[in-house]
């Protein structure tokens, strides 16, 4: 029997989004979709940047070999990152998820890193591969929230990995056995996160054809509110002999690997015609403003009274539309200053975490955000799940949100504060202890009770210590000192 793959991808900017920050690949060998993050142009450059340095994988790769493959790319578009963000450091910040299956006919690797998922129906059984690489995933593993709590918490977006060019790409790398008749969905958490597990288990049970399932969850993602891009790859595993529909054949990019959210067949299906896809920008429109007037003027004579009025009488509606364009440029400015104003994010002021009012964005040089809010809470002193977090900014939906996201840094900073107090208690009551029975010891000669001339003496007591209970994520006490928080 010889497997292959029946698939359909579509991506869609959703309602709130102002640009499409993610990408998607789905080839006869190769599904990937990587969720973008970092703002302004940086997280569609992130995501498309993980999906060319996958898209060459799409040939026969040898079982034995898949993992490899997929962990060199994965290294490959970290590398790229790194070198992007050294050449111009204002679009530092950026990243991507990754989840990718590659196949080599029963087998199939899968590579995650971040919180795009991927999930199989098998045997009439829904379930997800993937473990999101989440903050509040890591409180649900060890017990401190419930799965319906982490879904409204209020840092339920902050990842603990991704591809972002500042540190090692750690992605989780399996291998799989694939049969004929399992149904794959690869999706951005646009989708995971508004459609149900239970909703989507339906739609990939009973749609059978893979676009009408991406085009349906697309739907319901929107209709869900569309809070984000929106991404997601269907894929059916055939026997190629004997499949009533034949496999898949061509490559198709989808998001911002394809300058936008259609899906783009490529045309040619080499490595380096899908090269030369991802690196291709979409032609914009030409703005043609013409300034001669409709039909030909006849030649003026010197005695043409009524021509220099005529002449005259374009510039006032010339003027018009300089002074109107002046006012919308000005308009526009505004409020795109306005609406940075309403943002708010958690990033580092200094050593120290701060909260900022606008966006982590710069533009002609000038900083579109400011310090709203000092704390004395230094950044080597927060929990050490949170440090990368909050030097790459955590973006909030108002001054609450970034409020409580403060009050959650420094509820576990003030934690850790507590107990390195204890253990410092404890480590002095420790030495003036030894100190005495040191001395008590020289005197008489004995650490326990000794009688001298008729006289009774006892060793000095042990101190009764505090107990201290210290949480796993603090750093060490020597990089941890700050004031009050």
């Amino acid at each position: 029997m010889t497997l292959a793959l029946r698939y359909a991808v579509r991506s869609d900017v959703g309602l709130l989004r102002e640009g499409n920050e993610d990408s998607a690949y789905a080839g006869p060998r190769l599904l990937a979709v990587a969720d973008g993050m970092g703002g302004h142009a940086a997280g569609e450059v992130a995501s498309a940047v993980a999906i060319s340095s996958l898209a060459g994988l799409d040939e026969d790769v040898p079982a034995s070999d898949l993992q490899l493959a997929l962990a060199e790319a994965v290294t490959r578009a970290n590398r790229t990152l790194h070198e992007m963000v050294v050449a111009d450091p204002s679009i530092g910040g950026m990243g991507t998820t990754l989840t990718a299956m590659l196949w080599s006919g029963g087998k199939v690797a899968l590579c995650h890193i971040g919180d795009s998922r991927a999930y199989v129906l098998s045997d009439g059984q829904f379930r997800q591969i993937t473990h999101d690489h989440t903050l509040v995933q890591s409180l649900v593993d060890d017990g401190r929230i419930s799965p319906d709590e982490a879904a409204t918490h209020p840092q339920r977006s902050l990842l603990l990995r991704a591809l972002d060019g500042t540190s090692e790409a750690e992605p989780d790398l399996s291998v799989y056995e694939a049969k004929a008749g399992d149904r794959y969905l690869l999706c951005s958490d646009g989708l995971s996160s508004v459609v149900s597990e239970d909703t989507l288990h339906r739609i990939l049970a009973t749609v059978a054809d893979p676009e009408d399932a991406v085009l349906q969850l697309v739907e319901l993602a929107i209709k869900g509110g569309g809070p984000d891009n929106i991404t997601c790859i269907v894929a059916d595993v055939v026997d190629a002999a004997s499949a009533l529909r034949p496999p898949s054949k061509g490559s198709v990019l989808a998001g911002a690997a394809s300058n936008g959210g259609r899906p783009m067949l490529l045309r040619t299906n080499s490595p380096a015609g899908r090269a030369h896809a991802l690196s291709q920008t979409t032609p914009q429109a030409a703005i043609v403003v013409d300034h001669d007037d409709p039909a030909p003027r006849r030649p003026r004579d010197d005695d043409d009274s009524d021509a220099e009025p005529h002449s005259r009488r374009r510039w006032p509606l010339v003027t018009s539309i300089l002074v109107l364009l002046v006012i919308v440029i000005i308009g526009g400015a505004y409020a795109a200053w306005r609406y940075t104003q309403d943002q708010y994010y958690v990033g580092t002021d200094g050593s120290n975490v701060a909260i900022f009012q606008g966006v982590n964005q710069s533009v002609a040089g000038v900083r579109l955000s400011h310090v709203y809010e000092h704390t004395s809470i230094p950044i080597a002193g927060a929990p050490t799940t949170d440090q990368a977090s909050i030097r790459a900014t955590i973006t909030a939906s108002s001054l609450a949100g970034a409020r409580q996201i403060l009050a959650n840094i420094r509820s576990g900073y003030q934690a850790c504060q507590t107990a390195y107090a204890a253990q410092r208690h404890n480590t002095a009551l420790m030495n003036t202890y030894n100190s005495q029975l040191s001395a008590y010891k020289k005197r008489f000669g004995s650490t326990g009770t000794v009688k001298v001339k008729g006289k009774v003496h006892h060793p000095p007591q042990k101190p009764k210590l505090t107990p201290v209970n210290m949480p796993t994520n603090c750093p060490t006490p020597a990089t941890s000192s700050g004031g009050s928080p």
